[in-house]
């Protein structure tokens, strides 16, 4: 059992090759978490395929992979400099917070999406779970490859 699936108004228990294939727009995303988007309008058609929630950077780092959303409502310079070493595509800033301008424009400079949601990070996270995307795992350490 890896995690819940919407079907036709009723929930089931994903498969692993389900959640394997789950991908979200970022205008989905901005969508389901009633954000607006900041920085990044040409790119609401790129895809992602999992989501974190967290205020802790090093949880980031340990859990995050490649074309995912952050959403966080940790505000700082830190937050983009972490999501770019990630290539982490979109940054949801929740309860309704925005970056100042040196943040936005250094997550422009990359390529980022930012998005600001009145949501909390865990009801955001929520939305996007039951909508299809399913939560990043931990990276697995060179040890255990």
């Amino acid at each position: 059992m890896i995690g819940e699936a919407a079907v036709g108004g009723g929930r089931r228990i994903a498969t692993r090759e389900e959640e394997e294939k789950t991908q979200m727009t970022i205008r989905e995303v901005m969508e389901y978490v009633d954000g607006k988007v900041l920085i990044g309008e040409d790119r609401l058609d790129d895809r992602v395929d999992t989501a974190c929630g967290s205020d802790l950077m090093s949880d980031v780092l340990a859990f995050v992979k490649e074309k995912a959303v952050l959403i966080t409502g940790l505000i700082n310079p830190h937050v983009v400099r972490t999501s770019e070493m990630l290539d982490i595509t979109c940054i949801v800033f929740a309860r309704g917070k925005i970056p100042t301008d040196e943040i936005l424009e250094m997550a422009d400079e990359v390529g980022i999406t930012v998005i600001s949601t009145p949501l909390t990070t865990y009801t955001a996270c929520g939305e996007l779970y039951i909508h299809g995307l399913p939560g990043s795992k931990r990276r697995k350490k060179a040890e255990d490859q």
